[in-house]
């Protein structure tokens, strides 16, 4: 069997708006890896090789990721500033690495 005989499939690997869009608002609401890829419409092994391409791709990531968490962290500290004290505790642990003084 020669090469001549083997077919060939030539698969464009290219991030366009729409799929930078579905890219970025998977990872807005928090999805990873290969769940990101598949809601954006892609195959896992595609969206790697694309991001790898594509310094788009990983930016729509990252920015869908940022936005997401700036979106919550809003709600967060917006419910703190409201009087809410279990919220503002705990964005004082996890955001500032505030730890309550124990008692022995």
């Amino acid at each position: 069997m020669s090469f001549h005989s083997l077919p060939l499939v030539i698969h464009d690997i290219r991030a366009t708006e729409a799929v930078l869009n579905r890219i970025y608002d998977a990872a807005k609401i928090g999805l990873k890896g290969d769940n990101l890829a598949l809601a954006a419409g892609l195959l896992p092994k595609t969206y790697r090789q694309l991001c790898e391409l594509d310094p788009l791709a990983k930016l729509a990531e990252d920015k869908g990721r940022a936005e997401g968490e700036m979106a919550l962290t809003q709600v967060l500290h917006t419910a703190a500033l409201e009087g809410d004290a279990k919220v503002a505790l705990e964005i004082l642990k996890h955001q500032h690495g505030w730890v309550a003084k124990q008692a022995i």
